[in-house]
């Protein structure tokens, strides 16, 4: 059994830490830690992950877990990562936030142990001539400018930043300090882009009290192309199932790129270090079988979602191209062919048996002309509900509907239309 040093070091987690003394008292002691996560929105995304599997992996090597809510940094918005100023959020949104964010945090952390905490107990709280006397004469404005997140926006004059924003790391800095009083906290965990952030804090912690505390942070998560991990073309994938389904999720993660897969298995999964070697291998040796992805889109689903979620995602990402897409309920249907093209048709014409597949393929779009619908089902490349249809003849009725209203049409391997009963 690898211990927690050897553990982290082999999945890759840390990109840097403090101070190397660090590493050993991962494995000879039991230690308090830190990790913020920002309220910017209801649930968390995806891009959370890395932070959230790393927090249970302490938890799980007898350490003891603090996920701190944003609640009162939330009011200010952290500068990190942004070209912009973020947008503030109201007392009434950021309380949403954080009702919708707890729950995801509590499926990572034991809160028999762990905790999940908000700033604002302690920030709201705060007098500003206390703070400037007793937090911001320790700091220079020249340290705070040498900052990456704040130098970034300096280096854009059509931007800047506001004091709003550049106050944050001091108020972050304070957050390390009162878990550091209150609840014996040693370690700040965060993204590579919190390093200045988490440095203050740790600095504050010494010149205060001269004690010491540590700071480590993990890697920033890319795809090939260079991007963030989690970000779609429109939006996050979240892990609230009621932004972003289960089966969604899932496919996701089944998507993922050979060249990265088995980063993400390192960084996301808790299987054993012997079982992502032989995905790898998997990989290189047989890439079309896809057994790295399906192993990452499964265990990740287990953690956000549940074991029966997962299940539930893997039948219906079996039934896009099966049979047993007739079985699925019908939000798992719509789920699987949400993304189709639609239309609408009157029960009257199915009741009349009045609607031929040949004239549903050809208005659907599927195919341009009755002819090329004919030779696709001659070619056997039409279905209805994913089962194979020979007859050019065939007509649709009330008993191919799903769900008492939905037809699926297929042609091909990957063209889909849904026909919704008006």
């Amino acid at each position: 059994m690898p211990t927690l040093s050897e553990d982290l070091r082999f999945r890759k987690v840390v990109h840097q830490v403090t101070d190397e003394r660090l590493w050993s008292r991962l494995d000879d002691d039991r230690l308090t830690l830190y990790v913020g996560f920002d309220p910017s929105n209801a649930s968390l995304h995806i891009g959370s992950l890395l932070q959230l599997a790393t927090l249970r992996r302490f938890q799980l090597a007898g350490h003891r877990p603090i996920a701190l809510c944003g609640g009162g940094t939330g009011m200010i918005g952290d500068p990190g990562g942004k070209t912009d100023e973020r947008p503030l959020l109201s007392a009434e949104q950021l309380a949403a936030h954080l009702e919708g964010i707890r729950p995801q945090l509590a499926r990572f952390i034991d809160l028999a142990d762990g905790l999940v905490l908000d700033n604002s107990a302690w920030l709201s709280a705060l007098g500003v001539i206390d703070f400037l006397r007793d937090v911001g004469k320790h700091f220079t404005v020249n340290q705070m400018v040498a900052k990456e997140a704040v130098r970034s926006r300096f280096e854009r004059p059509d931007q800047g930043i506001s004091y709003t924003e550049f106050s944050y790391m001091l108020l972050q800095a304070y957050d390390f300090l009162r878990l550091h009083e209150d609840y014996g906290c040693e370690l700040q965990v965060g993204g590579s882009d919190q390093w200045g952030n988490i440095t203050m804090g740790v600095e504050l912690i010494r010149k205060l009290s001269g004690k010491t505390a540590h700071g480590m942070t993990t890697p920033l998560v890319l795809k090939p192309d260079g991007t963030k991990f989690g970000k779609t073309a429109s939006a996050a994938v979240w892990l609230d199932p009621a932004l972003t389904s289960p089966f969604h999720f899932y496919q996701y993660l089944m998507k993922t790129e050979d060249a990265v897969v088995g980063t993400y298995l390192r960084y996301f999964t808790f299987l054993e270090h012997d079982e992502v070697g032989a995905l790898d291998e998997e990989t290189a040796a047989r890439p079309q079988r896809r057994a790295a992805q399906r192993a990452l889109a499964h265990e990740v689903t287990v953690l956000v979602h549940g074991e029966a979620e997962a299940q539930q995602a893997e039948r219906a990402s079996r039934a896009l191209f099966g049979e047993e897409i007739a079985a699925l309920d019908e939000r798992t249907l719509l789920d699987v062919v949400g993304e189709a093209p639609s239309s609408g048709v009157a029960r009257s014409a199915l009741l009349s048996g009045e609607l031929g597949l040949v004239d549903a393929l050809t208005s659907s779009g599927l195919v341009a002309s009755r002819g090329e619908a004919r030779r696709a089902i001659a070619q056997g490349g039409a279905y209805v509900n994913n089962r194979r249809v020979d007859d050019p003849d065939r007509l649709l009725g009330p008993g191919d509907l799903l769900h008492d209203r939905y037809l699926v049409l297929r042609r091909g391997r990957r063209e889909y239309h849904l026909l919704v009963v008006e």
